[in-house]
């Protein structure tokens, strides 16, 4: 008699389960980079900058990625790290903190800064059309890569590497539900409800109630479909007793060969 069985499914190794963890891991690290580095400087309005000196390390050492969000000059306050144009309408910058507020002669209000690593204030005042934002988060070490740009277009470089990230989170994600799918297909029952076929076509738990009308013998017997048999010498004038009994011996013989 043939026994019902399951496919088995592949077992899990310990490279698998590394690699399923570093890809999840990747998928996680591409996405917080995409966030922190592209997604929210771009819906805040935010510019990114790079760290080139050591005045304002340890915190903020060579190398740091700068986001700088705009505010109202009016809500800039001592101890607030501003990002500000060395002379007006100039592409170079500092980054440097409000060591306090006073005004110049014609009344306007002006800041003092100074580096967190520099032993004097800065010697000119800082005037609001100099000043570019505060700083609203640093991302250490990521600044060496824009240094490496040089001149180049972030932003153009920027949205590329958003789709490059968000590219490489889809094709992670598709991956893994692919891999799922076909685990499942492995694993999981197939065939006509309460029927219990593995994916060999094996019964799995064998139901003692065919469906009407089906050739399908759950006890897999030589000979599923019981007939009438040819040439027996059985008494026909007690033709339902004797084809009931022929037909529990057909099956006895089936099941055991």
């Amino acid at each position: 008699m043939s026994h019902g069985r399951r496919r088995a499914a592949k077992p899990t190794t310990a490279f698998s389960i590394v690699g399923t963890g570093v890809s999840y891991l990747a998928l996680c690290l591409a996405a917080m980079a995409a966030l922190a580095l592209v997604i929210v400087p771009m819906l805040t309005g935010s510019q990114t900058y790079s760290v080139l000196t050591s005045s304002m390390a340890p915190k903020y050492a060579p190398g740091t990625f700068l986001v700088v969000k705009p505010v109202p000059f009016a809500e800039l306050a001592v101890g607030d790290i501003i990002t500000y144009q060395i002379e007006s309408g100039s592409p170079a910058v500092i980054t440097h903190r409000i060591t306090s507020v006073g005004a110049d002669q014609s009344g306007e209000t002006v800041f003092t800064t100074k580096g967190d690593n520099n032993s004097v204030e800065d010697e000119l005042p800082v005037r609001e059309i100099q000043v570019k934002g505060k700083l609203f988060y640093a991302v250490p070490f990521v600044g060496f890569i824009a240094n490496g740009l040089g001149n180049s277009d972030r932003g153009a470089i920027a949205q590329w590497g958003a789709v490059a990230l968000m590219g490489y989170g889809v094709v992670t994600l598709v991956r893994g539900a692919l891999a799922k799918k076909r685990n499942d297909d492995g694993a999981s029952p197939e065939g006509p409800a309460g029927q219990g076929f593995g994916t060999d076509g094996d019964t799995i738990f064998p139901s003692f109630g065919s469906p009407a009308g089906s050739a399908f013998d759950p006890l897999d017997h030589d000979d599923p479909i019981l007939t009438d048999c040819d040439g027996c010498d059985h008494d026909h004038s007690r033709e339902n007793v004797s084809t009931h009994s022929h037909r529990v011996e057909t099956r006895k013989h089936a099941t055991v060969s």
